[in-house]
């Protein structure tokens, strides 16, 4: 089974509100970017990446959690990050019932985790093979 279709049943299976919350995450999630990947990981949690993890989801008994892996490095103008504030990487937004989703503010979030993703990509230093490669 597939990531997706792993989410598909995750999405099915809770028929409440988070389930619906959970959906219209992940949709808004992949419209921000059409290179983003679905992954499951960390014994059943959705991932989605693009140059390494933007954020990971959770339906918990009153609240959907998504945290951005690296949320802390992220502007955040429209105070989507209500959650995980102290720490020094990862940011949350909790989810709960009746809370409306900011569509264009959380792709904005998305593709601002995806830019930092690839600035990460673009600073870390060459590998050993690369720098024997460079100097041979």
């Amino acid at each position: 089974m597939t990531p997706s279709e792993k989410l598909d049943q995750l999405i099915a299976g809770i028929t409440d509100w988070r389930g619906k919350t959970l959906a219209t995450l992940r949709k808004t999630i992949l419209e921000a970017d059409s290179e983003i990947v679905e992954e499951w990981k960390w014994m059943g949690s959705p991932v989605w990446e693009r140059d390494g993890i933007i954020a990971v989801a959770n339906a918990h008994k009153g609240k959907v959690k998504l945290t951005f892996m690296y949320g802390a490095r992220l502007a955040d103008p429209d105070k989507l990050f209500n959650a995980g504030l102290e720490g020094n990487e990862r940011r949350a937004i909790d989810f709960l019932e009746g809370d409306k989703i900011n569509v264009r503010a959380l792709k904005q979030l998305v593709r601002a985790a995806i830019e930092y993703n690839q600035g990460k990509a673009k600073t870390k230093a060459p590998t050993t093979r690369a720098k024997a490669r460079k100097a041979g």
